[in-house]
């Protein structure tokens, strides 16, 4: 089945490095399960209320990073250059027709999707890492330049 990033996805994609833009493009349409991208550039705002998180507001802890002392991959200058660039996304299944978070299937697609977008990237010549591939924190929605 062929796919293609909608309107959201789009959106998120603004601000993101374009390396990594060119992959996730070119991922969704042989993917073997449809995604939508969740996150792309965060502010500092953003990452504050992320970090807060099951920490002074309710929720599950999302991230080890601030956003302040500790910059997030998500973030303009975490890789040292004020280009108005982050160098991640985040991004979920689209199955059964909406988003997919918490299904009990979720961590399964993502691992279809990730093994398809390494593969994509390698195949294009742009180092990616995967979330999904590190213990702590564990982050399969997570997607960044390597």
């Amino acid at each position: 089945m062929k796919y293609q990033l909608g309107q959201r996805s789009l959106a998120n994609l603004q601000g993101v490095h374009p390396d990594l833009v060119k992959v996730m493009k070119a991922a969704i349409v042989n993917s073997p399960v449809d995604f939508t991208i969740t996150e792309g550039l965060r502010t500092t705002k953003r990452q504050q209320e992320l970090f807060a998180q099951g920490r002074t507001t309710p929720g599950v802890k999302v991230t080890n990073v601030n956003g302040v002392k500790n910059l997030s991959n998500h973030q303009d200058e975490a890789d040292g250059r004020k280009d108005g660039l982050g160098q991640a996304v985040d991004l979920y299944p689209f199955f059964e027709g909406k988003v997919q978070v918490n299904h009990k299937d979720t961590i399964a697609r993502l691992k279809d999707i990730a093994a398809h977008i390494k593969k994509t990237a390698k195949d294009m010549g742009i180092k990616i890492v995967w979330g999904g591939d590190w213990k702590s924190p564990y982050d399969p929605p997570h997607f960044q330049l390597g």
